[in-house]
């Protein structure tokens, strides 16, 4: 890509993963801010004041929000260039940040449980790619604890069950999961493809600002309709009880096999940390 080196990609993923771990997105904070003014139980003000002041001290201080600085996922969106290695650029910009205190060393070999120290690895950081959008490049990162990825799910339901099997299956999701994934969530809910693909697709989802909605109809008719069911149950913050247990439903679909049904649940906890950057006409814009 012309005009842009593999330092600066490097440079970039490096502040990426410093925005993404010390700060909340603008979204996700205005969504907490309207969940405390509107919860009236006790206890889950206290949790959600809590949590606002947590956000507070980690953007004054520049430390991360949250002692589990999870697995860093990088998403790329560019044309392919000879002279660009984005994923040499994102394990070198992930080591030099648990080098620098922004990530804790959260990587282990599966089985032996061994850490390597530098959250690199087997298959990690986990780089994905997205098809172009212009001339430019766009890297997006979220960070993803283990405490909210620990109780996603996914499910092979029958074309029978259909748009209630994938409701009752996502709702039931968030409300079994309690307290663990640290409420209140964003719920990524991926449709179609195959089993990974629907899991992939509710990761992406995640990636979506919460004021947008889905562009058709029926996919943003069934984010509402899932949102209210969620919060209707009453799980709340922190799973102690009160109105808002989810800030927002997000759903993305893929065509999938005429006798298939697979539906994912990828939930976020309340720090949903993400940071995206565009180069494009040799300026970096920060989102």
């Amino acid at each position: 890509m012309r005009g842009v080196t593999q330092r600066e990609v490097e440079g970039a993923c490096l502040e990426l993963l410093r925005r993404a771990s010390t700060r909340l997105p603008p979204d996700v904070k205005a969504a907490l801010r309207r969940a405390l003014r509107s919860e009236r139980d006790p206890i889950a003000r206290v949790n959600l004041e809590a949590v606002l002041e947590n956000v507070e001290v980690a953007e004054r201080e520049g430390l991360p929000l949250c002692q589990d600085t999870g697995l860093p996922l990088f998403y790329f969106r560019m044309r392919p260039s000879p002279e660009l290695d984005p994923g040499k650029a994102a394990a070198r910009a992930v080591r030099r940040a648990t080098e620098e205190g922004i990530l804790r060393p959260n990587t282990v070999h599966p089985l032996s449980r061994k850490n390597p120290g530098d959250n690199l690895g087997r298959g990690m950081p986990l780089v994905r790619f997205l098809p172009p959008d212009g001339e430019g490049m766009e890297i997006t990162v979220m960070l993803k604890g283990a405490g909210a990825e620990n109780v996603s799910r996914t499910a092979m339901l029958t074309p029978e069950e259909g748009v209630e099997g994938l409701r009752e299956f996502a709702v039931r999701t968030v409300v079994e999961a309690g307290g663990k994934p640290c409420p209140p969530v964003i719920v990524g809910v991926g449709v179609g493809g195959t089993a990974e693909v629907s899991m992939e697709l509710a990761k992406l989802a995640l990636l979506r600002p919460l004021p947008r909605r889905h562009p058709e109809a029926p996919l943003r008719r069934l984010e509402g309709e899932l949102e209210r069911e969620i919060n209707r149950r009453g799980s709340g913050p922190m799973g102690l009880g009160g109105r808002t247990t989810c800030l927002g439903v997000k759903v993305e679909y893929a065509h999938t096999h005429t006798a298939s049904l697979p539906v994912s649940v990828n939930l976020q906890c309340w720090a949903a940390r993400r940071a995206s950057v565009r180069m494009e006409g040799g300026e970096w814009e920060w989102r």
